[in-house]
């Protein structure tokens, strides 16, 4: 089979396992996207569930990521792209899950992983970026924004293929479009923080 539908199907169905979702039926018996910010990620969980769920939910999402990454590289293609191709449709994956309705989570854990994996150096300055800005707004949302952004910049930066740098840019955009909702609730000051939902819930 063509080394690009490999990359693309495997990357998407291990990225399209719902962490979040999962925990809420399991542990609260919900469907975690008709509470909170109705989003199915880590800082949902967190925000309705409460931090200990939105860390397991966060390393299990990275984990998809590297998880993506790493298969294929080792027992596909050593080749740049078709790793890049995994990850990247990890994220896709956790974003638009096929059994879901295609109503998933923002990517950003996910995204994390897959970079980490591809490129540490990408990865460490993004999880930089994501950790910083964090703490100084307090909201995750504009972390992750930033972080997409920069995700093609880097990519182009370092030297990785420029099929990576189109497909950074694509991911950026819908990043954009998941997150215009945050924006319009920071905008009217109706954004949960970070600080006040790990204080919410303990």
């Amino acid at each position: 089979m063509n080394s690009y539908l490999v990359a693309s199907f495997a990357g998407y169905f291990l990225g399209s396992f719902q962490t979040a979702y999962f925990l809420g039926k399991i542990i609260n018996k919900i469907d975690i996207r008709e509470h909170g910010t109705n989003n199915a990620g880590a800082s949902n969980v967190t925000t309705v569930m409460g931090w200990k769920y939105g860390v397991a939910t966060a390393l299990v999402d990275i984990l998809k990521g590297i998880v993506a990454v790493l298969f294929i590289r080792f027992f596909v293609s050593k080749s740049e792209i078709f790793p890049f191709i995994a990850g990247s449709t990890a994220v896709l994956g956790h974003i638009f899950p096929y059994y879901l309705g295609f109503r998933g989570g923002k990517g950003l854990a996910t995204m994390l992983g897959m970079t980490l994996a591809y490129d540490y150096r990408i990865g460490l300055i993004l999880f930089l970026v994501v950790l910083i800005i964090t703490i100084v707004t307090d909201y995750i949302a504009l972390g992750a924004i930033v972080m997409y952004s920069l995700f093609p910049i880097l990519t182009l930066y370092f030297g990785h293929p420029i099929e990576g740098v189109y497909i950074g840019i694509t991911l950026a955009l819908i990043a954009y479009f998941k997150h215009y909702g945050n924006f319009i609730r920071i905008k009217n000051n109706e954004e949960s923080g970070l600080r006040a939902a790990l204080k919410s819930r303990k």
